[in-house]
């Protein structure tokens, strides 16, 4: 296992991002649809926060059923994007080291980084995205 190994070797540069105009109904479409848990809410090419499948969850009962429209939409309309996402956000830069990433994961117990370079958001890199390179390294 290198030392150095630049984050950007394994991040997600396919980003799948709201913007804070989106609602919390496409917000979940999103999550299911791409099987994600975090999406990055941007304006432009700038993050401005985080909105995780459990900040939905908190206020709904997504996958309490399958029915499409019920109670959800309710409670979804009575938030914003902004209101439920995560402002004060941690990121890193492309060139940060994956045992680094490691190191600010586990310690704030973060699940996602997002990866902005030159105030852009570049790439996110998840939990599950170091637990797949730990597995390739063995």
């Amino acid at each position: 296992m290198r030392r150095r190994t630049p984050v950007s070797e394994i991040m997600s540069r396919n980003i799948i991002a709201l913007r804070r105009s989106d609602n919390l109904e496409r917000a979940e479409m999103l999550f299911k649809r791409h099987n994600i848990r975090h999406i990055p809410v941007v304006s432009g090419e700038s993050i401005i926060g985080m909105l995780s499948y459990t900040d939905l969850l908190r206020i709904s009962f997504a996958d309490a059923t399958d029915d499409e429209g019920s109670v959800d939409t309710v409670v979804y309309n009575m938030f914003t994007i902004e209101q439920v996402m995560t402002k004060s956000l941690v990121s890193v830069s492309s060139d940060t080291t994956i045992k680094e990433v490691a190191e600010i994961l586990a310690k704030n117990e973060f699940h996602a980084l997002p990866i902005v370079d030159d105030s852009l958001l570049v790439g996110i890199v998840t939990t599950t995205d170091l637990i797949n390179y730990l597995l390739k390294q063995y």
